[in-house]
């Protein structure tokens, strides 16, 4: 009788073990997925970028994939108000929320880093108009991007000299934003009922509506937020909290509902609205800017809803959409520095087209995920595991 009560006892003491040291609920299949898609699409994305960079010109094909930032945005919205919302402030203080986020995001920033740093060296350690670059701005520019401390246009260590906020590895202004999101997310936002949650998303909407109906920023999208001037300060934090929110609200009266095909259906429709053509204004209002409105109150919460509610359906799909799920963050994060020297050469070489470039094209996409996959096994997750045991396990 004795031995059987011990039994119960370690039982409930592992149990509530296991309880107290999860990070996480269990994830949501397909959204897992599509993170990973939109992250893909991203590279796809820079890729044309490239050229229109090269040679002076517009982004075409994919002409929307700067969308997926604002995916990611609403997606980590809804996963975080999921995940935290019953939990912060009664099981959950501060301090270990903040630390689950910074080990499940930071170790991954600082390695984007230092691959900026080894590609950037690899281009010649030179500015965009072919400036030497002393060593001492570099450790500057890459000890500022690990630290997310961004750079302010025309500063010393700006070293591509196009002002963006982390010129190692820009795709960085998103995770600072997104930081500035967790920290509202503690401190205030979680705290709003329904009703007021919704009133602020709401005037956010109305606020980015704005923006990208007048087409505030000059840049014909909402493409803002990777440079520190007003424009792309007050555009980021609106690009951000708006989503960010909007996905807060979609968890919060999230009820699933049955669907059928979501497995290809939601990627297949990611894909297709990225790809719509762009459309110009009339001098008033900015169409292009309609239909971004458009994807981020209408069809993104409709592809989140129904993503949240589908499952994957057999083993190859669960083991696709997982794969998809773990590399999403990491390849996003690393795959900037690879496309700068991939538009290096694109300018040396005078190339502006996929026709011209393609076998190199697929390189840097294979080659992204390769190295993502990389990080991801070999140093994001043996970190993260290594962290999680030494802050939060305890």
């Amino acid at each position: 009788m004795l031995k059987f009560a011990l039994k119960i006892i370690i039982v409930n003491i592992q149990v509530s073990n296991s309880s107290a040291f999860a990070d996480t609920k269990p994830h949501y299949e397909l959204l897992d997925g599509l993170r990973g898609v939109a992250a893909l699409l991203v590279i796809w994305y820079h890729v044309f970028e490239g050229f229109a960079f090269a040679g002076g010109g517009m982004i075409t094909s994919i002409n929307h994939g700067y969308l997926a930032v604002d995916f990611f945005f609403m997606l980590s919205g809804f996963v975080i108000s999921y995940a935290y919302d019953d939990r912060l402030g009664r099981s959950m203080n501060f301090k270990d929320f903040f630390k689950r986020r910074l080990i499940r995001l930071h170790p991954m920033v600082i390695m984007g880093v230092l691959i900026g740093v080894v590609f950037y060296i690899l281009q010649g350690g030179v500015k965009w108009d072919g400036t030497t670059v002393p060593a001492s701005l570099i450790i500057i520019a890459a000890v500022s991007g690990m630290l997310l401390i961004p750079a302010i246009p025309g500063a010393s260590y700006d070293i591509r000299g196009n002002g963006e906020m982390f010129p190692l590895n820009g795709p960085s202004w998103s995770l600072f934003f997104e930081y500035i999101g967790n920290i509202l997310y503690a401190f205030v936002i979680h705290r709003f009922s329904n009703k007021v949650l919704a009133i602020w998303t709401g005037v956010l909407g109305l606020g980015l509506g704005y923006f990208a109906l007048t087409d505030a920023a000059g840049y014909g999208s909402i493409g803002v937020g990777w440079t520190l001037d007003a424009v792309n300060l007050i555009g980021g934090l609106l690009r951000m909290l708006f989503p960010f929110s909007l996905g807060m609200l979609l968890a919060r009266n999230f009820k699933p509902i049955k669907t059928k095909g979501t497995f290809w259906i939601c990627p297949i429709l990611l894909v297709l609205l990225f790809h719509i053509p762009y459309v110009a204004g009339n001098g008033t209002i900015s169409y292009n800017g309609i239909f971004e409105m458009l994807c981020l109150t209408i069809i993104f919460p409709i592809l989140i809803w129904v993503g949240a509610s589908g499952n994957t359906t057999d083993k190859r799909s669960t083991k696709i959409f997982k794969f998809l799920g773990d590399i999403s963050f990491p390849v996003y994060i690393i795959h900037y520095p690879i496309m700068y020297l991939f538009y290096s050469w694109l300018i040396e070489n005078k190339l502006y087209t996929l026709g011209e470039t393609w076998p190199v094209a697929i390189l840097v996409m294979i080659g992204s995920i390769i190295i993502a996959y990389l990080c991801l096994k070999l140093y994001d997750e043996p970190i993260r595991k290594w962290l999680s045991k030494k802050f939060i396990l305890k």
